[in-house]
């Protein structure tokens, strides 16, 4: 039997008309299924977490954005004994982007009942003085946690998802949040001191197992979901006016060339600012602190691709 945790309400309402399409083809198929309908915050991470209390091999569904597959993976109790489906209906999109699995819901509901290859995909894990929990795509600090925090509960995003093009939500705010961004320095510890860098002024850290963050800003050109390997990208001493000429360079990965600019790998990454700033986990709200570590999960998880 099929466990489906649904989200209605990710991209403004665009999850509820995903699972029409995908239970019409269920009912119709006579394929058995049980469904669990979120309701706000935390609730598909609730439901995850009693779904895989038992230890069975179990088939999880999730259909909705980055986000709700972020309470997925925090929910989960053993990823080695669960196989993990995806029907993308949200405005971001990074996680099916980088797995490359079908954004149409009728072709994905396909893959998944009918598949015929499986990634094992890691999972990362971020720890701060107020927040453990798990990420599928990305962890950061800095100006691109800024951006998700306002997104999360921005009026723009709601009016764009219904015009159908939510991704600009983090290109407007995004300006806005890097006017008003000041400087702050930070250290970078890599696999417990085995590397240390200092930055005397950054933008953002962000700690990634996929490419992609942000709507498609391929952020870590070289990163492998299962390589078991975090892949770090830093925005560092530059100017304003710089950042605003390179950052639409990653929506291909060519940041990476530009002075200013630096990728990082490592098994743990703890980020020590100067002054407290916002973290999220992909996408999510994550506090706003000093420190982060990042590290990545022992077990990967079973995800369906093809």
């Amino acid at each position: 039997m099929f466990h489906i945790i649904m989200n209605p309400s990710s991209s403004t309402g665009n999850g509820i008309k995903v699972w029409n399409s995908v239970e019409a083809i269920l009912k119709e198929k006579n394929i058995e299924y049980k469904l669990y309908e979120t309701s706000g915050p935390d609730s598909a991470r609730r439901y995850a977490n009693d779904i895989t209390c038992d230890g069975e091999n179990d088939i999880l569904i999730g259909i909705g954005g980055d986000g709700t597959m972020n309470e997925i993976f925090c929910g989960i109790k053993d990823f080695s004994k669960v196989t993990l489906g995806y029907i993308p209906s949200g405005s971001g999109g990074d996680l099916a982007r980088d797995l490359k699995i079908n954004l149409d819901p009728v072709k994905a509901l396909e893959t998944i009942l009918h598949p015929k290859e499986y990634k094992l995909m890691d999972v990362g894990h971020i720890v701060t003085a107020e927040c453990d929990k798990k990420f599928g795509v990305s962890a950061g600090i800095g100006f691109d946690a800024a951006v998700c925090h306002e997104a999360l509960n921005s009026k723009l995003k709601v009016f764009l998802n219904k015009l159908h093009i939510g991704k600009l939500t983090y290109v407007l705010i995004a300006l806005k949040q890097l006017a008003a961004t000041k400087k702050t320095s930070c250290t970078i510890i890599l696999d417990d001191g085995a590397r240390t860098i200092h930055l005397d002024h950054f933008y953002f850290i962000t700690t990634m197992i996929h490419r992609y963050e942000g709507g498609g800003f391929m952020f870590c050109p070289n990163a492998k979901c299962d390589d078991g390997i975090i892949d770090i990208c830093v925005a560092g001493d530059i100017s304003k006016k710089r950042v605003l000429r390179i950052l639409p360079t990653a929506y291909k990965g060519k940041h990476v060339k530009y002075k200013g600019i630096s990728t990082y790998t490592a098994k743990k990454v703890q980020i020590i600012a100067e002054n407290p700033l916002a973290i999220h986990a992909d996408g999510e709200y994550a506090g706003v602190q000093k420190e982060m570590t990042a590290t990545v999960c022992d077990k990967k998880v079973r995800m369906i691709v093809r």
